[in-house]
């Protein structure tokens, strides 16, 4: 049996990047940071921090982009998934990336309701000239949404 789930809880370490492919699938990346904190032999406490890409799909992307700002804090439970490409310079590049299946917002400061971003998306290449109406449905509950219809293949490399 293999299993390849992760859970991570943590705090965006930059703002949402949200883009479409040319399919007009919407996808989004960020980074989140997980702290971890111990103390050695000596006593001394110690902290260390870890970054994580994170991928999103379909209208949690949408959300994503909408709701979350750089220092929000967000549950992300999803897959591991390493990709390589070939760069301009014909060098092999890898990333390591958590393809998110769910994503749950974390508390919101208060006074957060007015600062929420206005919801913009970017336009398929194909399809510059065609204009994407703003979202403005107010949700505080995401709905579950599963990557498993969406192909990753279809990413650019970030």
């Amino acid at each position: 049996m293999d299993l390849n789930k992760v859970i991570l809880v943590g705090r965006l370490a930059r703002d949402v990047e949200l883009r479409v492919t040319p399919n007009g699938n919407s996808v989004a990346s960020f980074a989140v940071a997980t702290n971890r904190v111990w103390n050695d032999k000596s006593g001394q406490k110690q902290e260390e921090a870890d970054f994580h890409n994170i991928v999103v799909w379909g209208r949690q992307a949408e959300l994503c982009n909408q709701y979350l700002t750089k220092g929000s804090t967000v549950l992300i439970e999803g897959r591991i998934r390493t990709r390589s490409w070939v760069a301009p310079t014909g060098e092999k590049k890898y990333r390591t990336e958590v393809i998110s299946e769910r994503v749950q917002f974390g508390p919101r400061p208060q006074g957060a309701m007015q600062q929420e971003r206005p919801m913009t998306m970017p336009q398929p290449a194909a399809s510059q000239a065609q204009q994407t109406p703003a979202i403005e449905e107010q949700e505080e509950v995401l709905p579950e949404i599963t990557q498993d219809q969406i192909p990753i293949d279809d990413a650019p490399p970030f």
